[in-house]
């Protein structure tokens, strides 16, 4: 399994997701979009992760690298590659899908549960997961389901949490299992206009930072879907 990703800004890495494909013995390379990086051959990878950012789907203007991203991932599900998109991924995934992306009623920022719905049931990768899983979020879009996946999880402050392509090729993800807390303290920094604006979802950096079991469940978690939808 070779794994290629996408990273839009320098502090949104795959983070946990490298502990894990080094442990697996997993090759991972990456282009960086922001440094106006080549994008791969197809040929030179199985899977294709990507990865979060704060700017929207619809900053083409500002992020022009952003119209050849979408075309890029649209044939990678073309060709039947794994592709699995986080935060901002996910929303790319779902526009080139077909899918409305658009201001979330709430932006959530920090830790707060998701819970499966029935679809889940039926899901490749999740289906013994448990019913409420606290995960961190750092976003303020959302998208619509594209046409022909499960709906997997949801929030209270947010509807359309994670989906699945019926033949479990594709996955998105809105919030983030690959996030260390070295990470957050980063995102915390760089986000700290965010974290003052007020919101029902929103936490303190504190508050982000107490609890270091979550981040350790987190791992966990991130480590069984990683295994399963590579297929180790």
């Amino acid at each position: 399994m070779r794994i290629h990703y996408f990273q839009h800004v320098p502090y949104e890495t795959p983070a946990n997701i490298f502990k894990w494909a080094k442990e697996r013995n997993i090759t991972m390379s990456g282009t960086h979009l922001y440094k106006n990086e080549p994008f791969p051959d197809f040929s030179s990878f199985d899977m294709l992760l990507i990865m979060g950012g704060p700017m929207g789907v619809y900053d083409e203007d500002k992020y022009p690298f952003l119209k050849k991203e979408k075309i890029f991932i649209e044939n990678s599900i073309k060709l039947g590659k794994k592709v699995l998109g986080i935060c901002l991924g996910a929303q790319l995934i779902a526009e080139v899908m077909g899918s409305k992306i658009y201001r979330c009623e709430n932006k959530e920022i920090g830790w707060f549960p998701v819970f499966k719905t029935d679809e889940a049931e039926n899901s490749k990768y999740f289906y013994d997961f448990s019913e409420k899983i606290e995960v961190f979020h750092w976003h303020g879009d959302t998208f619509d389901l594209p046409k022909g996946t499960k709906h997997i999880f949801y929030s209270e402050g947010c509807k359309n949490q994670a989906f699945e392509s019926e033949d479990g090729k594709v996955l998105g993800l809105q919030f983030h299992f690959e996030v260390d807390e070295d990470t957050v303290k980063t995102w915390i920094k760089e986000g700290e206009d965010e974290i003052k604006s007020s919101g029902k979802y929103i936490q303190s950096p504190e508050d982000m930072l107490a609890d270091k079991q979550l981040f350790e469940n987190l791992e966990k978690h991130l480590y069984i879907l990683m295994d399963r939808f590579t297929g180790i």
